[in-house]
């Protein structure tokens, strides 16, 4: 489900500042039935009201109607793949991207496997996953490691700083 909540999230973010998406997180959380994919697929109308009415998330009908429909493209994938992760984690061949960057400036915020998973995703009928909201969801879901190789989370999290 945490996969299913950063997607829902990272659309949601799409033209605003992350701050804004974190203080709502727990809002969203109940809004969205905690993220159940199983059931928010089911939202119909009075449901669309409810979370347009709910000054707890960002009350936008595009991005509402997005998580409907990406929990139903959410649970065909799932199905087909036999978990989301294993789908989401194939861009990237399994296994997370060691990026060795040694300035923010260096940190793109698109790469070809985004550009590879936005294309899919939007194939299959997700909304609001373009390259860089997929680049973004990389991040938070540990698949690419962008931590600087000067900043002590590298290493933390499978990097090797480069000797000087």
């Amino acid at each position: 489900r945490l996969l299913f909540e950063f997607l829902i999230l990272e659309g949601a973010q799409a033209g605003l500042s992350w701050t804004t998406i974190l203080n709502k997180r727990d809002n969203y959380r109940k809004a969205f039935d905690g993220f159940r994919p199983e059931k928010i697929a089911r939202y119909g109308a009075r449901d669309v009201k409810r979370l347009l009415g709910d000054a707890g998330i960002v009350r936008n009908r595009l991005k509402i109607a997005a998580a409907i429909g990406n929990a139903k493209m959410f649970l065909t994938v799932r199905k087909e793949f036999g978990s989301f992760d294993a789908y989401l984690w194939s861009f990237v061949g399994g296994k997370p991207i060691q990026n060795r960057w040694r300035r923010m400036a260096d940190v793109p915020a698109r790469t070809a496997e985004s550009d590879a998973m936005s294309r899919d995703l939007q194939r299959r009928g997700f909304k609001f996953v373009g390259s860089t909201i997929c680049y973004a969801l990389m991040q938070a879901t540990g698949m690419v490691n962008d931590h600087l190789v000067t900043c002590p989370r590298h290493a933390e999290v499978g990097g090797r700083r480069r000797q000087s």
